[in-house]
């Protein structure tokens, strides 16, 4: 029997939501493990150059190599150090997957969960680095509103056109890039912490919340009984949390996988190993090997009565 691929994220995120799990892809024994390191990057560095020609393809969780929006790409400065020390294994991000990935998400939605979302009120918590889900909605017909300069620079404005949210991510995002990652996104313990409380009206007026998990769970309030919320990386006391603030709807826009959805890294990782690449694959390729391996968005109805009927069919949310 051939050695089981192993791929590894070597994430900037808590510890506690490390996790690993042993697949089957296209006939090929996978390993799939997070490694979280609260927050210390000098701690994942050196994991990095400790993994480096160990495994086959490492990823970067918590942090990103650059972000992918609006036509551009945008590098992070601090991330460039992490990534020149690892000089022999494919290294990713997720965010050449992500695009591609969450486009098709609220495609698989509309088209085969037969869900509504034209004029459904959508909050995207931040566009630029979920620019798949932003255009997905937007081209559904939904009612749009982008919180980039409140989740990511704390000022207290929702961006409500596409197109100045463009503008705003071409002048703002290449000086934000510069920044050190932990003002801009939780890492370690920072992603243990309970939700604030300090805008509890935040979701009331919207019927879908999306984006990255840790920018969900800022600002969610007790109540969020019928919202829908999609999402990426979530773990069983995520899912859980949800359940018990009314969640009626939980989409994750990779599949769950030993009881959780993994990160777009570690599926991303996952799909360059298969392809035999030594660097990032193209969006085309991306979209066939996803296919091809038949790795599809997760949804979760969150309320009803048992829990064995969590894992819906696609019939079971056509009237939901």
């Amino acid at each position: 029997m051939d050695a089981i691929k192993e791929v590894v994220s070597v994430s900037l995120g808590s510890s506690s939501r490390d996790h690993e799990v042993e697949i089957d892809l296209l006939g090929e024994r996978f390993r799939l493990r997070r490694e979280g390191f609260d927050g210390d990057s000098a701690r994942a560095a050196a994991r990095l150059v400790d993994l480096d020609g160990k495994v086959d393809a490492l990823s970067l969780g918590g942090i990103d190599l650059y972000l992918r929006a609006a036509g551009r790409d945008y590098p992070f400065r601090v991330t460039k150090r992490l990534a020149a020390s690892v000089k022999q294994t494919p290294l990713v991000c997720g965010a050449a997957l992500k695009g591609p990935l969450e486009y098709e998400t609220v495609r698989f939605m509309a088209n085969e969960l037969g869900l509504e979302l034209s004029g459904k009120r959508v909050l995207i918590t931040s566009a630029v680095d979920r620019y798949g889900l932003a255009e997905g909605f937007f081209e559904a017909g939904c009612d749009m509103r982008y919180g980039d300069l409140l989740y990511v620079l704390g000022v207290p404005v929702l961006i409500r056109n596409k197109r100045n949210l463009d503008r705003l991510i071409h002048l703002l995002t290449p000086i934000v890039a510069q920044l050190p990652f932990s003002w801009l996104y939780p890492t370690g313990s920072a992603q243990d912490k309970p939700p604030s409380g300090s805008r509890k009206e935040l979701y009331r007026h919207f019927d879908i919340i999306a984006g990255d998990y840790q920018f969900v769970r800022k600002f969610m309030p007790d109540d969020m009984h019928e919202k829908w919320v999609v999402t990426n990386t979530t773990t069983p006391s995520d899912v859980e949390e949800m359940r018990c603030r009314g969640v009626e709807l939980l989409v994750t826009t990779t599949p769950r996988l030993g009881g959780r959805s993994f990160g777009a890294n570690v599926i991303e990782a996952a799909l360059v190993v298969l392809a035999g690449s030594r660097t990032e694959l193209t969006p085309e390729e991306y979209r066939r090997w996803l296919a091809e391996v038949g790795f599809r968005p997760d949804a979760l109805r969150l309320q009803e009565a048992t829990a064995d009927r969590d894992e819906i069919a696609t019939p079971a949310l056509a009237s939901p």
